[in-house]
Order: C-alpha cells, then sequence, then structure tokens
C-alpha cells in the first residue's frame, strides 16, 4: 500500500505554513451555466459557506448535453447556454474574473481522452480515435453518453494531439483558470500526462491539475504515478461506512497525490444528522473536500466544516476501524510529518446505521488514536461526543493534538501520596504490577488500562474505591471510581494520554452512607420500623453539610444534602425514597468523611508508550545493497529509491543494521572468511575507522546530509528509521587510542577480542563496562559516551533502535542509560535483540526495553506455537513484554525455511503478522531466498559479508500476500497487539487455528494456517460462536479478509483444506444484523 506523505493541496505559492487545502464547490447544472448576475451571487455564497474554489462543468458546446461528464463537440466553443459568448477564453476570463473578485479560484472539468464523433478534432484526424464495429449511437441499448463517442486509441498520443491540448489549456489558464479537474485520467498514459502538463507547470506554476479517480483499480492508480497530479478524488460517496477499504484505497490514491474526498449528494430531504455525517465523513478523510449542491440549505454547516478544515495542519495516513456489530466505526486521519515524531490526527467517529444508535467504545476507539489531549476546537455542538452512543445516522468529531512527553522530575522519582499502613481494609494483588511495582508496567497512550486490587475488610460494611493517577509531572491527581466485581475483585479503567512515566495509587474507605443505604433497604424490605435508622440517616447528612461548608463548597452542590435532611426532618412520606437518589449519593460521596481511609503507601509506576511500541511492521535492510547496478556499493540515495516499493509492501519502520565506517585491521571477508581482498565491504558489525565511530556514517553510504534527507523522505512515504545500537568496536575504533582504558586487555598485554568460545571474532573488540568490582567500579565515562551516541542519532530524527545482544552487556547499564535517555525523549523505542534465556529476556524487557526479539523464530509445531504464544499475550508476562516476531535476521536462515518452499514463507509470514502487533522482515524474505550454509542456520553469501544486489521483481515472489496482510493489519485492532489470543482445537496437529480480539470484541479476527508447506490439509473448526452469546446454530458473520467477501455462517462447525497455494485464512468475525 502507498504510505507517502506529499505536500497539501495548496490554491497559491505562498509559504507552505500559510497555504490553505482546496475547500471546493461543485457548481452544476444551471449554477454552472448562470448568467453575469446569478454568477456573482453564486461566487458570494460560495466564498461565505468558507470554500476558496469553485469548480464548473465543462462549458465548451457537448456532444450529449446530458452526460455527467459532457466529452466536446467542439472544445473551443462555449455552450449555447452561456450566452452570448463566442470563445472559451473570453467566457472563462469574465467567470474567473467573478470568482476572484470573491476570493475564490475557478477549476473547470476536462474531457480528454474522448470527444464526439462530429469534433473538429475527430473529422481532421479519424486514426486518432477508434472506431468501434458498432456505433454506440445506433445502439438504443447503449448509455447515452456513450452515442457518437470516439475514444481515442490505446498507446501514446500523437505529438500534435499533446500540442493541440497544451495551447488550448494555456489559453484557458492565462484567461483565470486556476486549474481542472480531469476525467479517466488513467485513460491517457502517464508519460503523456508528463508531457503535457510539464511546459504547462513551467509556464503556470500556480495551477492545479487533478485527478478524478474514484473507483480506479489498484493497477490504474499505480499507472498515475508519475503524470503529475495535484490531487486525487476518494471514493468516499460509495463508501458503506462500515468497510476498511476506504483506508486501503486512500494508502494508494496518496501515493499518487493528496486526496480529495466528495461529499456523498443526499437528497434535498435527507435529515440534517446523515448531512453532517456525510459533509464531516469528507472533511475529516480527506487532505481536500469538494462538496456539490445545497449551497442554499447548508451553508452554515459548510462554512463550520471549512474553517475547521483550513485551520488543521497536513494530513498523513488515513486508518478505519469497521463498525462491526453494534459499535461505530472509526475514522483516524493522521497528521503528515512535519520534524515532530508525535503528530496528532483529526477524528470522527460514525454511526453506521441510519435506524438504531451505535455503541461509542473507547476499548474500540482508543488503539487507533496518537498520544494526545481530545479538542473539540471548532467542532459544533451537535458534533460533539455526548455520552456513550451515536443516533441513527450522527456521528461526532474532535481532534487530537500531542502534548509535551512526561519529563521525569531532576529530583528522581516522584514520591508520590503516602497512606497508613496496618488499616482495617487490605488492599493486595494489584495489577498491573510487575515485581510488586519495583518496575513499571507496560500500556500504550489512548488504550483503557483496567486496573484491579483484591480489596475487603473485616464485618459487613460496604466499602468504596478509587485509582488516583498521574503523569509524573503533573501535580494533581486523575481519579476514577472503581466497582466491585466479584469475590473482592475491583476495576476502575483509566487512558493515558501522554507519553512517558506514570502512577497510579489505589484509595479505598468504608462507605457509611453505602452501608446505611444497604441496611435501610433490607430492613424496608422485610417491613420493619424505619423511623431510628431514618434519624441516623439525618445524623448522617448533617455531617456531611457541616463538612461542605466548613470546605466553603457552594450551595448548588450541597443542594441534595440538603434537600433530603429537610424531608427526614418535616417528616415526608417520600423522605426515605429521597434517600436513593442518585444526586444524594453522588452528593454523600463527596463529602464523606472516609473512615479507615487507605491509601497505596507508594504509587505503583506506569509506563505509557506510543502506539509504535506495540503495533509496527519493520523491514530491514543493508542500505549498501540497494544500488541498481551490480557491484555498485549502495548509498542513502538508493534507499530513497526503494521507499516507494517498501511502502507499497504496507511496512512502516524501516531498520538498517550498522550505517557506521567500517574498520578494516582483520575485516572480514564474503561468508565470514577470515581472509579479505581488496574492494571486500566487510561487516558493518566491526564499527570504527580513521572515518570515525558510533557517531559517523561509512563514506560509501554518503553524508550526514544525505542521512537526514532519507529520514525526511521516509517520513514522506509513511516510514521511519530505526537504527542498529551495536556496542562493539572494529581495531580501527577512534576510542581505543583516544581512550584505552575503555578496553580489556590480556595478561600479555594484546588487545582481548570478542569472543563467544570457542568462536573468536577478530575484526571486533568489546568495551569494558567496569574497572573492578567494587560499588563505584563503573566507568562512567564510557557509560555516558554511549548515552550521548543515541542521544545524537535521536537529535537527527531517530527514534526508533534496535540493540545488538543486550544480554552480554551489564543490565544495570541498561536501566540507567534508557532511564537517561526517556527521561528527554520518552518516545524512543528500544529493540534488545536478545536470543537468550527466557529470565534474561523478562529481565531486559522489564528494566526498560521496549521491545524484544523472541522465540518465535523457532517454533513450528502446533503445540510450541499455541504454548508460545499464550505465554507471551497474557499477564504476567504480556504487561511488559511485547514480542517481536522477526520471521528471518541476517544472523538467522530459520530451517523451517531452507526446505518448505514458497508456500513456508507465506505459512510464517501469516503467522508472525497475524500473532503479535509487531513482526518483522528482513529483506530477501519477499523473494523467498533460503539458500543456507550447510548444515547451518546461516545464509549463503550472506550479506553481512559482502553486496547482495536482487532483482525486487523476481518471479514467485510473495510480496502483493505481505502487502495484503500488512493491509488486514492495519484495518484490524485485534492483530494490532501481542494480547487478545484464544487457540482454538481442530483436530490437525498440522493446523493452528486461533481468534484474537479486542476487548470489547469490536474486532474479532479468525485465522486458520496450515503448518505444513507441502500438504493439503483438511480441518473441521469450532467457530467462537460462544464468544458473541449465540447458540450452537446460530447466524455469524464472517467477512473474508483476503477475498473481501461477507460469509453467513448457519452454526458453529465449519470444515476448509488449506493448501500450499492458500495456506491461510483469515476472518473477521461479527452478530449478524
Amino acid at each position: 500500500m502507498e504510505s507517502s506523505t506529499r505536500p497539501p493541496i495548496f490554491t497559491s505559492a505562498e509559504p507552505a505554513g500559510v497555504r490553505e487545502p482546496l475547500r471546493l464547490y461543485l457548481a452544476q447544472g444551471p449554477q454552472a451555466q448562470a448568467g453575469v448576475a446569478a454568477w456573482g451571487a453564486l461566487c458570494a455564497h460560495v466564498r461565505d459557506a468558507g470554500f476558496n474554489g469553485v469548480v464548473v462543468e465543462p462549458l465548451w458546446e457537448r456532444a450529449v448535453a446530458t452526460a455527467a461528464w459532457p466529452a466536446p463537440r467542439d472544445p473551443d466553443r462555449p455552450h449555447p447556454a452561456m450566452g452570448s459568448e463566442t470563445a472559451m477564453p473570453a467566457l472563462l476570463a469574465r467567470l474567473a474574473g467573478e470568482a476572484a473578485r470573491h476570493d475564490l479560484q475557478l477549476y473547470m472539468d476536462l474531457v480528454m481522452d474522448r470527444t464526439s464523433a462530429e469534433s473538429p478534432s475527430c473529422r481532421q484526424h479519424p486514426d486518432w480515435y477508434e472506431s468501434p464495429a458498432d456505433d454506440p449511437a445506433r445502439d438504443p441499448r447503449s448509455e447515452p453518453e456513450l452515442r457518437g463517442i470516439r475514444r481515442l486509441r490505446p498507446g501514446p498520443l500523437p505529438a500534435e494531439l499533446l500540442d493541440d491540448w497544451r495551447q488550448r489549456l494555456a489559453l484557458w489558464l492565462d484567461a483565470g483558470l486556476a486549474g481542472f479537474r480531469i476525467d479517466a485520467p488513467h485513460r491517457i498514459g502517464s508519460e503523456d500526462w508528463h508531457t503535457l502538463l510539464g511546459p504547462l507547470r513551467a509556464a503556470y506554476p500556480d495551477s492545479s491539475f487533478l485527478a478524478w479517480t474514484p473507483g480506479m483499480d489498484p493497477g490504474q492508480l499505480k499507472s498515475l504515478r508519475s503524470a503529475g497530479f495535484d490531487a486525487v478524488f476518494s471514493s468516499l460517496p460509495w463508501w458503506d461506512r462500515r468497510s476498511a477499504w476506504l483506508a486501503d484505497e486512500h494508502e494508494r490514491l496518496r501515493a499518487v497525490a493528496p486526496v480529495i474526498a466528495m461529499a456523498a449528494p443526499l437528497p434535498e430531504a435527507a435529515p440534517p444528522v446523515q448531512v453532517a455525517r456525510g459533509v464531516w465523513s469528507a472533511a475529516v478523510s480527506g487532505d481536500g473536500i469538494l462538496v456539490a449542491g445545497g449551497i442554499e440549505t447548508h451553508a452554515p454547516l459548510y462554512r463550520q466544516v471549512n474553517e475547521w478544515l483550513g485551520a488543521l495542519p497536513a494530513a498523513g495516513a488515513l486508518r478505519v476501524a469497521p463498525g462491526v456489530g453494534n459499535h461505530c466505526t472509526v475514522l483516524v486521519h493522521h497528521d503528515a510529518w512535519a520534524g515532530d515524531p508525535l503528530p496528532g490526527a483529526r477524528v470522527l467517529l460514525v454511526n453506521p446505521s441510519d435506524r438504531v444508535a451505535a455503541r461509542v467504545d473507547w476499548q474500540h476507539i482508543g488503539p487507533m488514536l496518537p498520544a494526545g489531549a481530545l479538542r473539540h476546537d471548532g467542532i459544533p455542538a451537535e458534533l460533539r461526543l455526548h455520552g456513550d452512543e451515536l443516533p441513527p445516522g450522527g456521528a461526532a468529531a474532535f481532534t487530537v493534538r500531542p502534548g509535551a512527553p512526561v519529563q521525569v522530575p531532576d529530583t528522581g522519582r516522584r514520591p508520590g501520596a503516602r497512606g497508613q499502613r496496618g488499616t482495617r481494609i487490605v488492599v493486595e494483588n494489584v495489577a498491573p504490577a510487575v515485581d510488586g511495582g519495583l518496575y513499571p508496567a507496560k500500556c500504550v497512550a489512548q488504550d483503557t488500562v483496567l486496573v484491579q486490587a483484591d480489596i475487603f475488610t473485616d464485618g459487613h460494611e460496604k466499602l468504596s474505591a478509587q485509582v488516583l493517577w498521574r503523569a509524573v509531572d503533573e501535580p494533581d491527581w486523575n481519579e476514577a471510581p472503581m466497582r466491585e466485581l466479584s469475590n473482592d475483585r475491583w476495576e476502575a479503567a483509566i487512558r493515558p494520554q501522554r507519553i512517558g512515566r506514570h502512577e497510579f495509587v489505589i484509595s479505598a474507605w468504608r462507605d457509611t452512607w453505602k452501608t446505611f443505604r444497604a441496611d435501610l433497604v433490607k430492613k424496608r424490605d422485610a417491613g420493619q420500623d424505619l423511623g431510628a435508622d431514618l434519624l441516623d440517616g439525618a445524623a448522617l447528612l448533617r455531617d456531611a453539610l457541616a463538612r461542605g461548608r466548613a470546605q466553603s463548597a457552594n450551595e448548588a452542590s450541597l443542594a441534595p444534602l440538603a434537600h433530603a435532611l429537610r424531608a427526614l426532618e418535616e417528616g415526608n412520606d417520600g423522605a426515605a425514597a429521597a434517600l436513593f437518589a442518585q444526586p444524594l449519593s453522588q452528593a454523600m460521596e463527596r463529602w464523606s468523611d472516609r473512615p479507615f481511609h487507605y491509601l497505596s503507601p507508594a504509587p505503583w509506576p506506569l509506563w505509557v508508550d506510543r502506539r509504535a511500541a506495540t503495533y509496527a511492521s519493520w523491514y530491514e535492510l543493508f542500505p549498501r545493497s540497494q544500488a541498481a547496478e551490480l557491484g555498485r556499493h549502495g548509498t542513502f540515495d538508493d534507499v530513497v529509491a526503494r521507499l516507494p516499493h517498501i511502502r507499497d509492501m504496507g511496512f512502516d519502520v524501516l531498520y538498517f543494521p550498522p550505517i557506521h565506517p567500517i574498520g578494516r585491521t582483520h575485516r572480514k571477508g564474503p561468508n565470514n572468511s577470515l581472509h579479505s581482498e581488496p574492494g571486500d565491504v566487510g561487516s558493518p558489525y566491526a564499527i570504527g575507522a580513521a572515518e570515525g565511530g558510533h557517531d559517523a556514517i561509512h563514506p560509501e553510504l554518503g553524508t550526514l546530509a544525505d542521512f537526514l534527507r532519507l529520514v525526511e523522505h521516509a517520513r514522506r512515504h509513511g516510514l521511519e528509521i530505526a537504527l542498529d545500537f551495536a556496542i562493539q568496536c572494529s581495531p580501527d575504533h577512534p576510542w581505543l587510542a583516544r581512550h584505552p582504558e575503555w578496553f580489556e586487555r590480556r595478561a600479555d598485554g594484546t588487545i582481548r577480542y570478542a569472543e563467544n568460545p570457542p568462536k573468536k571474532y577478530e575484526d571486533i573488540v568489546n568495551v569494558s563496562f567496569y574497572g573492578g568490582s567494587g560499588r563505584r567500579a563503573r566507568k562512567s565515562a564510557l557509560w555516558g559516551a554511549l548515552r550521548d551516541i543515541v542521544l545524537f542519532w535521536v537529535s537527527h530524527g531517530v527514534r526508533i533502535f534496535r540493540v545488538d545482544n543486550p544480554h552480554t552487556k551489564p543490565l544495570p547499564f541498561w536501566e540507567w542509560l534508557i532511564a537517561e535517555v526517556q527521561g528527554r525523549y520518552p518516545d524512543v523505542i528500544f529493540l534488545s535483540e536478545a536470543f537468550t534465556r527466557p529470565k534474561m529476556m523478562y529481565r531486559l524487557a522489564k528494566l526498560g526495553f521496549t521491545q524484544s526479539y523472541t522465540y518465535f523464530t523457532w517454533r513450528n509445531t502446533r503445540v510450541e506455537l499455541a504454548d508460545y504464544l499464550r505465554e507471551v499475550s497474557r499477564p504476567p508476562v504480556a504487561d511488559f513484554f511485547r514480542p517481536h516476531f522477526f520471521v528471518n535476521t541476517p544472523d538467522i536462515n530459520p530451517y523451517f525455511l531452507q526446505t518448505s518452499g514458497r508456500a513456508g514463507f507465506l505459512i510464517r509470514a501469516a503467522l508472525a503478522a497475524t500473532t503479535s502487533g509487531l513482526w518483522g522482515v528482513y529483506s530477501g524474505f519477499e523473494l523467498c531466498e533460503y539458500q543456507p550454509v550447510p548444515g547451518k542456520e546461516e545464509y549463503l553469501d550472506s550479506e553481512k559479508y559482502q553486496l547482495r544486489q536482487r532483482d525486487w521483481h523476481a518471479p514467485g515472489n510473495i510480496i502483493a500476500h505481505i502487502a495484503k496482510l500488512n493491509a488486514v493489519r492495519r484495518g484490524s485492532p485485534a492483530l494490532q497487539t501481542h494480547r487478545g489470543f484464544t487457540a482454538i482445537d481442530t483436530g490437525n496437529d498440522q493446523v493452528l487455528c486461533f481468534f484474537k480480539a479486542t476487548p470489547c470484541r469490536s474486532d474479532v479476527v479468525l485465522a486458520a494456517i496450515s503448518l505444513d508447506p507441502h500438504r493439503p490439509q483438511g480441518l473441521q473448526m469450532e467457530a467462537p460462536f460462544w464468544l458473541f452469546g449465540l447458540a450452537d446454530d446460530g447466524l455469524l458473520h464472517a467477512y473474508d479478509l483476503l477475498h473481501d467477501h461477507q460469509e453467513s455462517w448457519r452454526g458453529k462447525w465449519r470444515d476448509f483444506t488449506l493448501t500450499p497455494e492458500q495456506p491461510y485464512r483469515l476472518w473477521r468475525l461479527s452478530i449478524a444484523d
């Protein structure tokens, strides 16, 4: 899919900071053919409604008067309805001048791929056009707009035709047109468009050429990428407000140009709520907007939308979470990257139904949002969210504005609130908690975090409890009430919105008023006299009133207390009933004296990451192998050329092995040979040479400026760069001369090379972190230098680091370094490449690593996979450990892939992409590369030691399959996390069947994946009808995510066959309407 972020649509050559996106009004029929006075009035209305451009249909003499896109009979003669004008330039000058007087730009529809059979062009050059054997004009079954029409012949256009149109368009632009909306642009080749538009752009740099693209297939859109259009149009008017295809299309469209969304035309009698939903859907989903009609009746709505849209930053990727079941659909249009790694977003919640209300569930919405505060600036009251439902046909809009990441106070960890020990109230088994609060539990901004604890006390008294939480740099606590579940288990939901360290405490107390009310109900139901009890209630009310007044509470907040007390004192018949009123309960909770109050003795830590910490698709490549010419050392510019290809596969993180100067001493040769020849490139993990160390760039790759340009281009393609942080040096590293004390030497005084006996790595030496065994033995200067290397690359736009072999370095060092970096830049992500013992892997995650490589690479059987996935997807492990499933690495050529053929690559891709929110591919996997060093899990002719150029379109590749898996992931929140895994038994050990579900079950994805790459495998699967509360013979909707069609399943038992050609199936499950 396409992920390029292009500049927004601009209407002038002003600096980018003040340009506005196109907000277009489409004048149709009589509006476009109005006289001078009427045209001026229309322009006044359009500008008053906040538009900055108006589009008119072709004003030329037409072949078919009723066609929506009328082909020209004579493009140089105005339509008769336009009055006395006889020349198009004069007509356009009059209309454009009036539009400009109202600060509007004028655009006209353009039809170039077809013409009337009676046009001058067709008569003079019949060979330019197709001559169908059966003239549609003679066939009464043909569409009216095709009768008497001739289309251009396929292939390159004649130079004379291009010159004719170029001169014509130049005259019209001279007359004042701002540009054109072009129909059927895919019917003309991109080279012809480039030839036509290039000179026009040079002469009229402010002109815009907008391609009308609704309904185009992926191939047609891809053909337009090099045509040079300024904008394209989405298929929003045909969207069903449920499906994720809108986001898939948007990815393809924005690879061509910024996307304008057209609001779906509605009948005049459509309810206002549906009209608003349609217009706001266009405003949120597009980089610009096009609206047709309604200028007289909907001008206030248009004005609100246009003012809001004009104030927003440029937009980037669009994401859609389908509204299945009774949930709302979520549209999230992320802001484009503008140098800030934490952009915001514009969001629309849409009720896809015009008949019933839709549920607003933040467990469904939150995972789609970036970090930041929710804002309603510019949103009209009727489009703001009220409660937890959207009315039929309704919508709600808001923006997410990124806030400052949490800054850890200089004094260290905030001590937090303290409470009494040994109170009558017991609070234990708090979750989420890692090692009793020694390390922070992890979550992602905007996710709902469920805080639970066992809370109980002696006797029968009722309790109340709440969670107090905050970012550690905030002075005030947020409050979240806890509710009792069962067996003394309590729960509260919190939703942090900032990135960085947070903390929470639990507050609990014996609730005198709740106890009083519960006892009163029992006595009332038993028919007992309540007189004495009502006097007790009155006493409690008086005490609460006194506390409120002592704290200078306003009388309005105390009114429920006073009203109930007065009813009791006056002996009203309804006095007892008044004690159960909800406002009174809320007031009593506020002014309770909270007897035997418990407060956590110390805060429980919580680390909040950005979304990429738990959901991302990684692609690894060696920049030096990206040259198009065989044998040439690749550069960063060569990587830039590959970005569209990587983006098309749907990846969003591009990871490089070390890019630093490579040592020459003991440089390795091909296949890890100890002998190298001149010209051998060596291992990039032998870091350091005369050109510099870890803060320098290998000269053959380019300069720092080249790297920064790559970072910017990658961001514009929706990709974030990740760098390898490998703490190892070549014998030529400048540190050996400047800081010899940082390295360990043998007894004979020689440097100690890196070893993993019996292996020895003569091209690498390791630093020594300690100078002895004492508490102050750490080499502080070395620690600081390594931290500064990370900070150097952070300052140059890198926010993700894959750390090489962290388990071979001291744990205290990693805890210190990560805290130092994330204390300043909480958005930095660290991936641990630790293929080691489980306890060490988990400890690294606890002390700060954001993600970790895993044993997934070596889990092949159904039992192995299911057991491992259960382990990492559930607490306690899931609270601190985020598994990253790489299907291969430069070091690991899995045995399974060496013998599986193409089907094995499909199987491992499907397993990784669907079971974890994080998965990765080392380049060559998409080409099914498998050639091993005999008997080893290593690649023959490994790229670690030599250049390796590839044919990226080699036959048998699985590029399309990877792109589809990543597209499915983008539209499926259940697949964007390692949590929510449940295995399903099929009776076939060669098939792994499972479902993944979001906590609120707004997204449930069912998967069946064969583990046999050689033979078909049949299975009988029990679909999880029980998850939806359905009977075994109920009806369940299953949307086939790979083939994009809906199935209806009657009964829970389903039979399938998986083949090596199609070894996996994916469905989204929902209850039938």
